[in-house]
């Protein structure tokens, strides 16, 4: 069910940055170091929000040392329910921006473009990376291609009208993002983003696609596992289907 908007909005910042983390110790202090200069260079009032998954290599030690202080930057350390989207979501319900934006903290998402749509999403209810729209795009052009088929795809199957439904770079409106359902969007891995699209285009909200261009992952691994990935989404895109068919979701 939507959550009860918790906070007063008088004095709140511009924007409430949720970066989940998980291992990200060699990139969190830069990313955040780039958010607050692009942020200062437009003048607007924010916070940064690092909401770290019980990472064993000291990502929130690391975040927190750095920016002690900087109080708009909050180091929050989860200690149950590990996962991405329901990292995502603490972060949201300990947020007090008016406008909440999300994004990854490898350099996949550039700080830029993040802040940019950020600006968007104070026009509309919700701005949204794509890189499938012109300009966007992504140094992996094998990535791409099978990125760019598998989005065609949902948007057959679900009747989203979203070039790029796994992005999971976004800003929304606050007052936008507490009218959906949290429990229907945020559990999972990076599925919970177009169980939001879907929710957000059913419900009328506003949204604008501004085209994207990946980085590379700046420091670290990746934690993405191909077919895992595949074959999780998928079986939720098929749920999806499933459930649309019987009118049920």
């Amino acid at each position: 069910m939507p959550l009860t908007e918790p906070h007063d909005p008088s004095g709140r910042p511009d924007v409430s940055v949720i970066l989940p983390t998980f291992q990200e110790r060699d990139n969190i202090v830069p990313l955040v170091e780039e958010l607050r200069q692009e942020f200062k260079r437009i003048d607007a009032r924010y916070e940064i929000l690092v909401v770290d998954d019980k990472s064993p290599d000291g990502t929130a030690m690391a975040a927190r040392s750095a920016f002690a202080d900087d109080s708009g930057v909050v180091v929050i350390e989860r200690s149950s329910n590990p996962g991405l989207a329901l990292s995502i979501r603490e972060g949201i319900e300990k947020s007090h921006g008016a406008v909440v934006l999300v994004m990854d903290t490898d350099f996949n998402h550039q700080p830029k473009d993040a802040v940019l749509i950020s600006e968007v999403a104070k026009l509309v209810d919700l701005g949204i990376g794509s890189r499938f729209i012109f300009g966007g795009g992504m140094p992996n052009r094998l990535r791409y291609f099978l990125s760019y088929l598998y989005n065609i795809f949902m948007r057959i199957s679900l009747g989203t009208r979203m070039d790029d439904n796994l992005s999971g770079l976004f800003a929304v409106r606050r007052t936008a993002l507490f009218k959906l359902d949290f429990d229907k969007i945020f559990w999972g891995y990076g599925d919970y983003f177009f169980r939001l699209l879907l929710l957000s285009q059913r419900a009328g909200l506003t949204h604008v696609q501004v085209p994207v261009f990946y980085g590379e992952r700046a420091a670290g691994g990746s934690k993405t596992r191909f077919m895992s990935i595949f074959m999780r989404y998928t079986r939720e895109v098929v749920r999806l289907m499933y459930f649309r068919a019987i009118n049920r979701w």
